[in-house]
């Protein structure tokens, strides 16, 4: 994949220059903050040209960074050619962090290149999803083994733990959503402890 200027105007193309498309977040894997500094970068490449002043260095440097940034959000080389000089040098992703496969395999792939995770957003999602989820399952079973039987209480957890369990499984990867999940999980594992205590 090539980084170049065409018209004043951001494109990546193939090898050689063939299929030369405007960078656009809508048909590339790339963030609209990334596409708009992309045309930004271009824009000011073609007003300053090869003037030879200071800002023909900070336009090539700035193109080098944000080629840096491509090649780490879509996951491939990138060559990069300098709008003032003409060479092409090509730009490598990242390695990424090693990561555990148990890891891996719990969490699913981590948060996109520039994204922080939220943690304290996440956090707090996950604590209120777990309170929620304490009071309903030991709210039931309180009831249930108030007024039927401890058994039947511990067999409406089961089955309330057994038909939550899979989609809290699948949600563990979808960015916002996980938050909820885990908390969700971490409820039903303190609501069983709370659980045995009222059954037995």
């Amino acid at each position: 994949m090539e980084l170049r200027i065409r018209e004043g105007r951001a494109v990546l193309a193939g090898p050689g220059g063939e299929s030369a498309r405007e960078v656009d977040p809508h048909s590339l894997a790339i963030g609209s903050d990334l596409a708009q500094a992309l045309h930004e970068w271009a824009r000011v490449a073609s007003v300053v040209g090869d003037s030879g002043t200071e800002a023909v260095s900070v336009v090539s440097q700035r193109g080098r960074q944000l080629a840096q940034r491509v090649a780490a959000t879509m996951g491939t080389s990138v060559r990069f050619v300098d709008p003032v000089s003409g060479e092409g040098v090509i730009v490598d992703p990242p390695t990424p962090a090693p990561r555990s496969q148990l890891a891996r395999r719990l969490f699913g792939t981590p948060d996109p290149a520039g994204e922080p995770t939220p943690w304290l957003t996440g956090l707090t999602i996950s604590a209120f999803v777990a309170a929620v989820v304490v009071v309903a399952m030991l709210a039931l079973a309180n009831t249930l083994a108030r007024e039927t039987n401890g058994w039947l209480a511990l067999l409406a957890s089961a089955v309330v733990t057994a038909g939550i369990t899979p989609s809290l499984w699948l949600a563990r990867r979808v960015p916002i959503v996980r938050w909820a999940s885990f908390g969700a999980a971490a409820g039903i594992v303190i609501a069983w402890i709370g659980v045995l205590i009222v059954v037995f």
